[in-house]
């Protein structure tokens, strides 16, 4: 009987997710998510540890980068199988992947410019990861399902998504498999959503597990309220226009921006900050902004009122999506303060860096982040910087003159309270509980936690690690 787990990414790093579940003759990978953290990316380009063409399917938990972004290189590397995931993911990750992949194309000629600018020849030739044309191979593999609706895959083994409250469509992936005539099941959280955060309904909860797969990103701190979020961005707003400058806001396409959007059209409605023009700089978020619109049944009941009583939330007066590369150099001319939203969310590409560039010299100025910022990234770099320190973005090196502000209540992830809330609707001990999609201080700190408050068995996996189960 063959019944193991192998931890192919995500394990003590906090992108790159990828589980292998092995039962009998049936392999599904649970996520296949593309590295971020600059000393970790070599592993993107490395084999994937599993033939592709050998597995049966794909079972995605969501459309961020991190959880669907190597996708392209396992299809063109032989696997032909279903990516199972609810329909707003199949629509979410196809422009999720096809943008990645133009940004592969477009760095890696950008980088063969500056390369011959400076007369350097690379040990090896700079190649994309993967195109366009790449990413759109995937297309035809997506099999969207509902929520709730049970799979069969293989002998033995059935699968269910649940919503994750996370991202529009996230889930979490319950895994029912039937062993020598008893019963397993495995729950795997993706990343875990908040409870009675704006947008989106409230995680599902499940009262019984054999193991469970739980996130940690912010397993080792709790986050503020909604109204300390509304409150700190209202502050910076204001705060920025009475310097003078501009807000330039690193945010994911996905979820995020929307939410930005969303507290900005609160407080302008409330009339607690200047009036503004705020610009969705991403033609992926705008993208992301109409599949939102598209889909009110995952909408909470908030939401749907909003939108009832005052419109799409995504649409207010001063706010422009910018779709064309004309467009968003156009906006360094503008005079006087705007809010510039702009992929990506850890700055690791994209036009942010652009942004950046054109004002994190600007005293006057604010870098607002407001999403998490993986150890290695551009983002976590600026974060963790002072003022005066150097920083390399484009290839040059700029001091860092603009105040940078960290919003954590904006965060699409349960901290660790909620996730001990969540696990709490467990009426039994689990068999096991593996801590992952955390930076190694934070799972470390969770599976201590949740040790301390369950008596559960809480390990947590290193990468490449195959735990056999039973």
């Amino acid at each position: 009987m063959n019944f193991q787990l192998r931890f192919l990414g995500g394990a003590e790093s906090v992108t790159g997710s990828r589980h292998l579940l092995e039962f009998n003759h049936s392999k599904v990978l649970i996520d296949c998510g593309l590295y971020q953290e600059r000393d970790l990316q070599n592993r993107n380009w490395e084999d994937f540890g599993v033939d592709p063409a050998g597995l049966d399917a794909v079972l995605l938990t969501h459309a961020h980068l991190d959880h669907c972004g190597l996708l392209p290189k396992f299809v063109k590397e032989g696997f032909r199988g279903k990516i199972y995931c609810t329909e707003a993911t199949a629509e979410l990750a196809k422009i999720v992947l096809a943008d990645a992949g133009k940004i592969q194309e477009e760095d890696a000629e950008f980088k063969r410019k500056r390369h011959k600018k400076a007369n350097y020849t690379p040990p090896r030739p700079v190649e994309p990861l993967y195109t366009v044309q790449d990413a759109e191979a995937c297309f035809p593999l997506f099999a969207p399902v509902a929520f709730e609706q049970v799979i069969p895959i293989g002998p033995d083994m059935k699968v269910s998504f649940h919503p994750g409250g996370h991202i529009l469509g996230a889930s979490i992936i319950r895994v029912a498999l039937t062993l020598n005539g008893e019963k397993r099941t495995l729950l795997f959280t993706g990343d875990l959503g908040r409870i009675g955060k704006p947008i989106l309904k409230n995680p599902a909860v499940f009262e019984q597990a054999d193991y469970i797969l739980v996130e940690s990103t912010y397993g080792d701190r709790q986050h503020t309220t909604v109204e300390d979020t509304k409150e700190q961005l209202c502050r910076a707003v204001s705060d920025t226009f009475s310097a003078g400058g501009n807000i330039v806001v690193p945010s994911f396409s996905i979820e995020r921006s929307q939410e930005v959007l969303y507290y900005m059209n609160e407080l302008l409605m409330e009339d607690r900050i200047p009036h503004i023009m705020t610009f969705l700089d991403s033609p992926m978020a705008v993208k992301v902004t109409e599949v939102f619109k598209k889909h009110p049944e995952l909408y909470d009941a908030n939401m749907a009122r909003l939108v009832v009583q005052n419109g799409s939330p995504f649409s207010f007066r001063g706010l422009k999506l910018v779709q064309s590369t004309a467009e968003s150099k156009a906006i360094n001319h503008i005079k006087g303060t705007i809010m510039i939203i702009a992929g990506s969310g850890m700055c690791t590409g994209g036009r942010i860096k652009h942004h950046l560039v054109n004002n994190i010299t600007r005293p006057e100025s604010t870098v607002l982040f407001v999403g998490y910022q993986a150890a290695g990234t551009l983002g976590r770099t600026i974060l963790d910087s002072k003022s005066g320190d150097e920083v390399r973005i484009l290839g040059q090196t700029y001091p860092i003159r603009a105040r940078i502000i960290k919003v954590s209540g904006f965060s699409a992830h349960a901290d660790r309270e909620e996730m001990l809330t969540w696990l709490g609707s467990i009426k039994s001990a689990p068999r096991k509980v593996f801590v992952v999609h955390g930076e190694k201080e934070a799972a470390h700190s969770f599976k201590a936690f949740l040790t301390e408050k369950t008596g559960w068995n809480v390990m947590v996996p290193q990468y490449q690690d195959i735990i056999k189960i039973d």
